[in-house]
């Protein structure tokens, strides 16, 4: 029998679910479409300070909406984040071809600064979900000036890096990648490290499932590690994966699904790592991190692991 009780609640929660996103580029506006087609958002406002595109951008997508369930979009200003529950932020200057996303990090800093008054500014208990690159640098930053908002502070990290590793060993495998557990943590760049020891089939460790070689496992890691260089030269962006990845988030945040993702967060004392943002599992919900995961690393990875770290934690020095 329907519960029309229950499912009043779910409509009041539908409609009372409300996004901003900041950035109406090419991320900013396939992840406002991502969020459109879930179905899961009752209002995303879109801003940008680039008005004109803003504006196209919301129309466009806004006749996407007879085709979909029911979402209302517009282009916003940041008075719309005093009532939504999650702030997106995508904006920043674009990663050019053979130039890594550490490279972005002077530019890009600024830009995050002033945003994250304005938004706090608005709604100081907004959730963040940053993805404007060098993310692990911006996530840091947000997490130092509002070292109170920590736990809603939460980059997206490695859960794309991880996606393309998932879906080059399900390949490789010749298994649906949804049924490959397998993460890439630290940064979501250059020194990122894959996670051999931990990775299954099912619950399978994926040795057992197939003997995987030296040569193999390094061609499907850097081909992992690389896709955005092939990307970004063939098209100048990134952007179908990630919006996707973000709606995901959004998804597990707003239904409070407390499922284990590998995103960008604050770590003060895991494997001997401290005062960096950085990838490693963490449990989400509708409160952000909700808890940590230990895992059982191997002696090389713990050392790529503080390696990675270290490489971000010198270009934070730098920008001090």
């Amino acid at each position: 029998m329907l519960d029309y009780n229950q499912a009043f609640h779910s409509l009041i929660s539908f409609m009372n679910n409300k996004i901003t996103i900041i950035g109406a580029g090419m991320v900013g506006s396939t992840t406002a479409y991502s969020l459109l087609a879930s179905n899961n958002v009752g209002e995303i406002a879109l801003i940008d300070i680039n008005q004109k595109l803003a504006h196209a951008q919301a129309m466009d997508l806004q006749h996407s909406v007879p085709f979909l369930g029911y979402t209302s979009i517009h282009n916003g200003t940041y008075a719309d984040i005093k009532n939504s529950s999650i702030v997106i932020i995508t904006c920043g200057a674009a990663q050019k071809p053979g130039e890594t996303r550490l490279d972005l990090v002077k530019k890009n800093s600024a830009i995050i600064k002033d945003i994250l008054i304005k938004v706090y500014h608005q709604n100081p208990h907004v959730i963040i979900i940053m993805v404007t690159n060098p993310v692990d640098i911006l996530t840091h930053i947000a997490c130092t000036l509002y070292p109170k908002n920590k736990s809603c502070i939460i980059g997206t990290g490695t859960i794309l890096d991880s996606a393309r590793f998932r879906f080059l060993l399900g390949e490789y495998l010749h298994i649906n990648p949804q049924s490959v557990h397998a993460y890439i943590v630290g940064e979501h760049g250059d020194s990122e490290v894959p996670l051999w020891s931990t990775a299954t089939v099912g619950n399978t460790p994926i040795e057992k499932v197939k003997k995987l070689s030296a040569t193999v496992k390094k061609e499907i890691f850097e081909n992992a590690k690389n896709a955005a260089y092939a990307i970004i030269e063939g098209k100048q962006a990134t952007y179908y994966a990630i919006a996707t990845g973000v709606a995901m988030l959004v998804d597990v945040i707003t239904h409070d699904k407390k499922t284990v993702l590998p995103v960008s967060r604050y770590i003060n004392g895991e494997y001997g790592i401290r005062n960096v943002c950085l990838s490693m599992p963490a449990v989400i919900g509708k409160e952000g991190i909700i808890s940590t995961i230990p895992l059982t690393l191997s002696s090389q990875e713990k050392s790529a692991l503080k390696k990675s770290a270290k490489t971000l934690q010198s270009i934070l020095k730098a920008t001090d």
